[in-house]
């Protein structure tokens, strides 16, 4: 099982600033677009609206255009039966991935940049920033939409709400769809194939600068793991700090299997969810 460490959701470059830590909680804003979209921030469950404008200064509103994606959270938006989750990706990036032979039974795990808010008369950004992990997909079915991903409607009118499925795109346009249920090694966790972390789990150490991680053995090289893509030998040091890439969105990991790794990925996507 391949583990690719996402990067999604705003920072310094898509949408201007780091998504908000609500009351503990991190909610990942997805990032505005110009691309083919049904959806705008004020179309989503909850504060998306309130968020964007006031932790934009008015750059962006409620009536802004975003890029839901990854798309894994139900109650998000009114849905049709049969809905499952899913991540687009295109161009480069989806050449990387293709290139790392990503396919059925990986597993995203979604992070981006963070910083605590509070709302005093309006939403205020308050704490440090910080990379945190937010949430997850587990793939079970992997579809090449081609430029007009709106085919996929055909057999799965479910997508309808997906910004991949539709006219626009690079050639290299593939969905990645949720599996039913997640599954690390043998083991059937009781959590479905995509979701989020409501404490999420915090990559950065310290907090001088939040791309600096620490990261498990299994995934440093330095200690025997299997380190990842984007990464040379030269961002790792023993003690288990990694600097992270600051470019490249998918940073794919491939471990041995072993307890190690399946303890780690246990403990972090069950630990933080309540």
């Amino acid at each position: 099982m391949k583990i690719i460490f996402s990067r999604k959701g705003f920072d310094g470059t898509a949408g201007g600033c780091p998504s908000p830590i609500v009351d503990g909680q991190p909610l990942s804003l997805p990032i505005p677009s110009k691309m083919p979209t049904p959806t705008r921030f004020g179309d989503l469950d909850g504060a998306y609206g309130a968020l964007v404008t006031d932790l934009t200064g008015g750059r962006l509103s409620s009536a802004s255009w975003c890029h839901l994606d990854p798309d894994i959270v139900q109650d998000t938006l009114p849905r049709r039966p049969g809905w499952r989750g899913a991540l687009g990706q295109v161009a480069a990036a989806q050449g990387h991935l293709a290139k790392q032979v990503v396919g059925v039974g990986d597993l995203f795990i979604f992070w981006g940049l963070f910083r605590p808010v509070e709302h005093r008369q309006r939403w205020t950004f308050v704490g440090e920033r910080e990379h945190r992990v937010w949430g997850w997909l587990q793939v079970g079915e992997v579809i090449d939409l081609g430029p007009d991903g709106s085919h996929a409607l055909n057999d799965r009118p479910w997508l309808v709400d997906h910004p991949h499925v539709r006219a626009g795109w690079n050639a290299q346009n593939v969905l990645y769809v949720a599996a039913d249920q997640l599954v690390i090694g043998s083991k059937e966790l009781p959590l479905a194939g995509c979701g989020t972390l409501n404490k999420g789990y915090r990559l950065s150490h310290g907090s001088a600068t939040p791309s600096v991680w620490r990261s498990p053995d299994w995934l440093n090289p330095l200690q025997g793991g299997c380190g990842m893509t984007y990464h040379s030998p030269e961002r790792w040091s023993a003690d288990g700090i990694v600097r992270c890439a600051a470019r490249g969105q998918e940073f794919v990991a491939n471990p041995e299997p072993s307890p190690e790794v399946h303890a780690w990925l246990t403990a972090l996507l069950t630990e933080n969810i309540q």
